[in-house]
């Protein structure tokens, strides 16, 4: 038998969906099982046949129970007794709906195969919850041999005492950067005020040397 790989693609799907072959388009019709029938047979879900009385559980028809009265296996879609509506012309039709919308409340055993299909699956559900509820004796001993292991180990091992933390010396504060130096505009205004503060500090004398000079040097004349 063939092992069919996961699909992903919308595409892909569609096209498996709408050219599957019947074995494979039956398996699609599968419907949910009441809480009752669940409870009598052990089987959560099964396809949907003609015969079987089925109970609309979603859309416009919610609610509405009655017997399968047609499958259309090519279009996906079952149509139960009384549920009908009028067209435009005035005839009335049966409503199409889809299997995944209606749950199953008494089903239709005239068939031997089905029931034969009922009790296999039902045998395997119970193989499911044995297994699940009490897993094997083997496992068991083998988690209680593992635990007892660790133990052991956990005994021989001596106990590590805790290192405790060195102390150490603090480092010293690291100096500042130095700063950016300033902008022009301010290095220009402080040398004018050292330069002022300079000549004020001079001595009369030699300031009016100095004026004397400037003032010869623009005459032209000497001292």
């Amino acid at each position: 038998m063939q092992s069919t790989k996961p699909v992903t693609k919308p595409s892909k799907q569609r096209k498996r969906l709408f050219q599957a072959p019947n074995h494979r388009r039956h398996k699609h019709f599968a419907a949910h099982l009441s809480p009752e029938l669940r409870a009598s047979r052990g089987v959560r879900a099964i396809p949907v046949r003609s015969g079987d009385t089925v109970l609309i559980m979603r859309g416009d028809h919610k609610g509405f129970e009655g017997k399968v009265t047609r499958i259309d296996q090519k279009k996906y879609r079952i149509y139960v007794e009384g549920l009908t509506r009028e067209t435009v012309d005035g005839t009335t039709i049966f409503v199409p709906i889809h299997p995944s919308k209606v749950m199953i409340t008494r089903l239709n055993l005239d068939d031997k195969w089905r029931k034969k299909i009922l009790e296999r699956k039902r045998e395997a559900h119970k193989k499911v919850e044995v297994v699940v509820e009490k897993p094997s004796e083997k496992v068991t001993e083998r988690k209680e041999e593992i635990a007892e292991e660790k133990m052991a180990v956990r005994e021989k091992t001596p106990k590590k005492k805790p290192k405790r933390k060195k102390k150490t010396a603090k480092k010293p504060a690291e100096k500042k950067k130095e700063e950016k130096p300033k902008r022009r505009k301010r290095v220009k205004k402080a040398k004018k005020k050292k330069a002022e503060e300079a000549k004020n500090e001079e001595e009369p004398e030699a300031r009016r040397t100095r004026i004397r000079r400037k003032a010869a040097k623009k005459t032209g004349g000497g001292t």
